[in-house]
């Protein structure tokens, strides 16, 4: 009898390398799978609630931007207010311009309240809920939205 079958096939030896590479090739996938299901997939993501100073530290009727929060702060005679400088279009950085806001990347204006102007944005900017802590320091809120007539008197 011979190595190789009559039709020049795989000798049984080849045959059971190769079933052999197959199983060690699909158990190693497996282990490999069952070790990343184990370990926890976490988001780790800034907080929602964040500090981001004493009052004092916004002059009067001014506007201070927190381009790692992405979030425009207000400090007006009435109060202190808070804004989103995302576009709700696509998700640009809106700048300042004028008593409003533009966006560079697509065109959209927004009212000095945030609402839509100019598309092709249909949402108006976010508004976030302020407060103060109990050492004084202004804390922003990202999961408390709030209307166009908030302001915090600090």
């Amino acid at each position: 009898m011979t190595e190789k079958d009559d039709a020049g096939g795989p000798s049984r030896r080849e045959f059971f390398l190769a079933g052999s590479a197959a199983i060690a090739v699909a158990s190693a996938g497996f282990g490999v799978s069952t070790l990343r299901y184990l370990v926890p997939t976490v988001l780790y993501e800034p907080p929602a609630r964040f500090t981001i100073g004493k009052p004092g530290d916004f002059p009067p009727e001014s506007v201070t931007f927190l381009e790692d929060r992405r979030l425009f702060v207000f400090n007006g005679a009435d109060g202190f207010f808070a804004i989103s400088s995302v576009c709700t279009h696509l998700g640009c950085n809106v700048k300042r311009g004028g008593p409003g806001f533009e966006c560079p990347c697509h065109g959209s204006r927004f009212d000095e309240n945030g609402r839509v102007v100019h598309g092709p944005a249909r949402a108006a900017l976010e508004w976030y809920g302020l407060s103060l802590s109990p050492r004084g320091d202004v804390i922003v809120d990202l999961d408390r939205k709030v209307g166009p007539d908030f302001r915090l008197r600090a």
